[in-house]
């Protein structure tokens, strides 16, 4: 009797340690994706590409992420696509005796050698200009990015929330408001109250 009860013990313990091994494997599986968002070309690597969701009706949005350059020489992102769009454009945004000012980079971003550039809000990023329907967070589109050395690699940009991805530089931060509206001015930021 004790030991027909010890080993249905045994063998229910056996079980839910199974069970749970098996449910930690699929919990680790399911979140991957989350972590392994970036794309390699050469001697770079493109981190985590995302867009923030818009508003209906607007008509350009944001793409960020990061690129890591690995190689000895220097390389410049020159052009864009995303097929959410018409056209994208790459652009700089900076502040200046608190004048805001975007202007596109005709001739793009060069990434350093053994260096990375981050395209986020405030800095370098991609206009995504006459956009087909309103960016819904959760959702995601394809997209390419080229580079004068490495050539073009294909990219999925993911879409976030308004806050940016979560523990981002862009989360609860957002320097262009939900880019509905293009900047064709420089814009006058409010003096710090004292």
């Amino acid at each position: 009797m004790i030991r027909f009860t010890l080993s249905r013990v045994l063998r229910h313990a056996e079980d839910r340690i199974g069970l749970a091994v098996l449910l930690a494997a699929l919990a680790l599986f399911a979140a991957q994706p989350a972590f392994a968002h970036g794309f390699k070309i050469g001697e770079l690597e493109i981190g985590h590409p995302w867009a923030r969701m818009t508003p209906a009706g607007a008509k350009v949005g944001g793409g960020y992420f990061s690129v890591t350059n690995e190689g000895k020489t220097p390389d410049t992102l020159v052009a864009a696509t995303a097929e959410v769009a018409d056209h994208v454009e790459i652009h700089e945004m900076t502040v200046t005796d608190g004048v805001m000012k975007m202007r596109m980079l005709k001739d793009g971003v060069e990434i350093p050698a053994g260096g990375e550039v981050k395209f986020a809000s405030g800095g370098y990023h991609l206009m995504l200009m006459g956009l087909k329907h309103p960016l819904k967070q959760g959702d995601s589109f394809k997209g390419t990015l080229t580079f004068a050395k490495a050539g073009t690699v294909d990219v999925v940009f993911k879409i976030e929330g308004m806050g940016g991805p979560k523990g981002s530089e862009d989360a609860g931060h957002d320097a262009h408001g939900d880019m509905s509206m293009p900047m064709t001015e420089p814009m006058k930021m409010p003096a710090p109250s004292n």
